[in-house]
């Protein structure tokens, strides 16, 4: 159940990576509001997931899953530039994330 608590926790921040630049510097009231509760249940949900997991790798794999996927959002919603170098890195975070998962025990 951590796993999956941990999960849902990094696509919530990529969701509210992604809100940030709909917040435009926190001055819009909505995208502020639903940026700031995603905020709110990703860290609720990481802390339950360290609960049980080791914290060095639930946060890795919750930074991972948010850092890859506001990367991937951004070059696909937002206009970001895609490059070979940018898939690569992803890639290799996304490697890493999977790398945690797997040495980490549970």
């Amino acid at each position: 159940m951590a796993w999956v608590l941990l999960a849902v926790a990094g696509l919530l921040e990529v969701g509210w990576a992604i809100g940030m630049k709909f917040t435009e510097g926190f001055t819009r009231l909505w995208p502020s509001v639903f940026t700031v509760a995603g905020i709110v249940a990703s860290m609720l949900l990481l802390a339950q997931a360290a609960k049980t997991l080791p914290i060095g790798t639930a946060y890795g794999v919750w930074v991972g899953i948010g850092a890859a996927g506001a990367a991937v959002l951004g070059m696909t919603v937002l206009g970001e530039p895609v490059t070979a170098a940018r898939v690569l890195f992803i890639t290799l975070l996304l490697v890493a994330v999977v790398g945690l998962k797997a040495t980490s025990g549970h």
